[in-house]
């Protein structure tokens, strides 16, 4: 995105948000935010955003490769582009600013076989390499737009967790690129142990979508610093090779992505699959949930058309001894994701078991082991669903299974209006809490407090008596950094009505709690 459209309201926004969280090093909890914002960009007519010593870094107006040797890039006079000297190797820049949440617009160019990386918070790499019309490297990570690989000498092997990117939207080198990407920090609590890990929540490149939702672990190779911390300062590599950087903008991240399951944009008005992704984009939601089925390729397709996420898709396993767990919709379901880091929201049910029975338990983590080792083959996850009335019923089950599975791509759900149905209010947060190091997703609705019927523990956001600022206050103050779903079942009415009340009051929940 052009952080230069931004107007004042988005940006006094985006500083609302940023005041939820707590934007200081004092309060390490919450801190998600920049310490220090300059609506600036950080590229301009000197090197004064940028500490210490800047080494052979140049300002000028424009840089191209040279005409003399197409492994070089030089400089035109002027203001506005940084480049890393005449030959190409010299110091990293780090900026004086440290950040937590952000979004970021950042504009590079390198000469053919060059190399560099942004380095969000010092730690966590987007790689920049000359990658055109270059196949997935073997590396994974180090082509244009991965997240570089981590590192351990006593690990075998040594490097781990590179994330190519899902798509090769690399240019000539030579020519101007960019990245526009939305992270978040990872979160600690008031004693600095780590709570969530930090996300990628989106890398676009060059305009295409190249990762979503990807958990980092800790920092990636070659970074300033092994630890982690809630913010950080940005770091350009400039050692490796020539490198020119321009339109450096930085700004709070706002609110986590909100998305809407499909059963909420189902209705007379709208009955295509067409009509109604159009509707959920023009609203402004992030994506949808789908549900498995002969659907769900059409429903991918058109999300891509409209810059959604597909974030889940709903699909049912049994644990029954003798039954087949699940049918083809399973591997169907795969083959439409594959790639994307969605996640297969999956419910378990048995015919024979009373809900919860943990004699159970043996059978759906086998099921789930061989299911998790399809899910990671095509760079998907799974979390777990609880449902009232299924076996898997309470968001505990989903964590007592999902431990026992123990998985990297295994998580848990929290589903606000199971919660209510089957739990007591009083025992949200803690629940929450046992829940938060394996959360991969939340769903949330309006719902009447204390109440137990269906019509009235799922209604549109911001009806009923629950608290939701209270809520999302808790959430967040739990470190939760990912997705949250709007939950539709049952709720009729005109669909666009539903879904417009509902984005409206989500936005209003986050800003209110300032």
């Amino acid at each position: 995105m052009d952080m230069a459209r931004l107007n004042r309201t988005t940006i006094v926004a985006a500083w609302v948000f940023a005041a939820i969280y707590g934007m200081c090093r004092e309060c390490p909890a919450r801190a998600s935010g920049p310490t220090q914002y300059d609506p600036k960009v950080l590229t301009g007519a000197d090197m004064s955003a940028w500490r210490g010593d800047t080494g052979d870094w140049t300002v000028y107006g424009d840089v191209s490769v040279s005409a003399d040797d197409e492994k070089l890039l030089v400089g035109k006079s002027g203001a506005g582009t940084m480049l890393n000297g005449p030959k190409g190797r010299t110091v990293n820049l780090v900026s004086k600013a440290e950040f937590g949440d952000v979004q970021a617009h950042i504009e590079f160019m390198i000469p053919r076989g060059s190399n560099s990386g942004v380095y969000f918070m010092g730690r966590y790499e987007v790689q920049i390499y000359d990658s055109f019309g270059v196949e997935k490297d073997p590396y994974p990570g180090i082509e244009c737009g991965g997240i570089y690989e981590r590192w351990d000498d006593n690990r075998q092997p040594q490097g781990y967790e590179g994330y190519s990117p899902r798509v090769n939207a690399s240019k000539p080198a030579g020519q101007w690129q960019s990245f526009d990407v939305v992270f978040r920090a990872p979160r600690f609590d008031a004693a600095g142990r780590k709570l969530t890990n930090a996300r990628m929540e989106k890398v676009v490149h060059n305009g295409v979508v190249v990762h979503e939702d990807l958990e980092l672990t800790g920092p990636t190779r070659a970074g300033m610093f092994a630890d982690e911390k809630p913010t950080g300062p940005l770091m350009l590599q400039g050692d490796h090779g020539p490198v020119a950087y321009r339109n450096i903008r930085i700004a709070p991240a706002g609110p986590l992505p909100f998305f809407t399951f499909d059963n909420g944009m189902q209705d007379a008005k709208h009955p295509t699959i067409a009509s109604q992704v159009r509707m959920v984009a023009e609203l402004g939601y992030d994506g949808i949930s789908g549900h498995a089925g002969g659907g769900l390729g059409e429903l991918v397709a058109e999300m891509d058309k409209h810059g959604l996420r597909a974030h889940s898709v709903y699909i049912g396993v049994n644990i029954d001894e003798g039954q087949a767990p699940y049918g083809p919709e399973m591997d169907n379901t795969i083959e439409v994701l594959k790639g994307r880091n969605s996640i297969l929201w999956v419910f378990m049910q048995s015919g024979r078991l009373k809900p919860s029975d943990p004699s159970g338990d043996a059978r759906a983590a086998a099921i789930l082991n061989e299911l998790a080792g399809k899910a990671a083959a095509h760079h998907l996850r799974i979390a777990l669903y609880p449902h009232q009335g299924f076996w898997m019923e309470t968001v505990e089950d989903t964590i007592r299974v999902a431990t026992q599975v123990n998985r990297p791509n295994v998580g848990v759900t929290f589903n606000l209006c199971h919660f209510l149905r089957t739990d007591d209010e009083r025992n949200m947060e803690k629940v929450l809490k046992a829940a938060m190091p394996r959360l991969f997703l939340v769903s949330i609705n309006g719902a009447d407090s204390g109440g137990k019927d269906w019509s009235t523990l799922i209604q549109t956001l911001g009806r009923g008596t629950f608290d939701g600022a209270g809520f999302l206050k808790m959430l967040y103050g739990l470190g939760y950094s990912g997705p949250v779903g709007l939950q539709c079942y049952g709720i009729g009415g005109d669909a666009r009505d539903n879904l417009s009340r509902s984005i409206e009051a989500w936005r209003r929940l986050n800003a209110g709690l300032r």
